[in-house]
């Protein structure tokens, strides 16, 4: 088992001129990270984690995913803004597993406005844990994969398929229950029409979900 603080990080998003900006840095330390790691987060990458957030300010928390949503972990893709960029970049080369600490500068994260509690310019930490990585079935390419009566729209069926390829590939399939969790949470917060099926428009990555 890996020490409880392993190293801290900095990452820097650059600017336009492709220059790294010093309020723009997403600080990252490691709390916990497994010895065993088969697959580390990469964009595109389908990621099952908690996060927590807080103000740096204060420290007082604005966000617990254990709570919203019915306390379900969320689902998301990486790096393509289904979450706050600072997350997005906080998140990449993450093990199953993994536990670390994320500060993200307002820039990245909610900006000169602000949203909701959290006021504008605000920096902010979350407490993040990764439960799963796999790799994304929210590319077009997989979407293809995933449509085998080429109906243009996916069924539970066609999505639990595609799931189970991809874990029995790492060695590591599951039960039942492991995947009727995942479909219930991609179907609750893709399938916008809740008619049982996941039209091409509903599949859209690029649809911006933050928190």
């Amino acid at each position: 088992m890996c020490p409880c603080i392993i190293l801290t990080l900095t990452l820097y998003y650059l600017n336009s001129a492709g220059a790294a900006e010093p309020e723009d840095q997403v600080q990252i330390q490691v709390l916990f990270r497994p010895e065993e790691c088969n697959r580390k987060s990469k964009k595109g990458d389908l990621i099952n984690a908690h996060y927590d957030g807080f103000l740096e300010k204060d420290g007082s928390q604005f966000y617990c995913s254990r709570s919203d949503k019915q306390g379900h972990p969320q689902w998301f893709v990486l790096g393509v803004g289904q979450v706050i960029r600072g997350l997005d970049v906080g998140m990449m080369d993450m093990c199953a597993g993994e536990k670390r600490k994320v500060t993200v500068p307002a820039a990245l994260a909610f900006g000169q406005t602000g949203k909701g509690p959290v006021p504008p310019n605000a920096t902010v930490v979350f407490e993040v844990e990764v439960l799963s990585v796999s790799r994304g079935p929210r590319s077009m390419e997989a979407f293809g994969q995933m449509d085998l009566d080429q109906d243009k729209s996916l069924t539970k069926g066609e999505v639990k398929e595609y799931l189970k390829l991809e874990y029995e590939k790492g060695g590591k399939p599951r039960d039942e229950p492991f995947y009727e969790k995942i479909l219930a949470d991609i179907f609750w917060k893709s399938d916008k029409d809740q008619d049982g099926q996941i039209s091409a428009k509903e599949y859209n990555i690029y649809e911006r979900d933050e928190l």
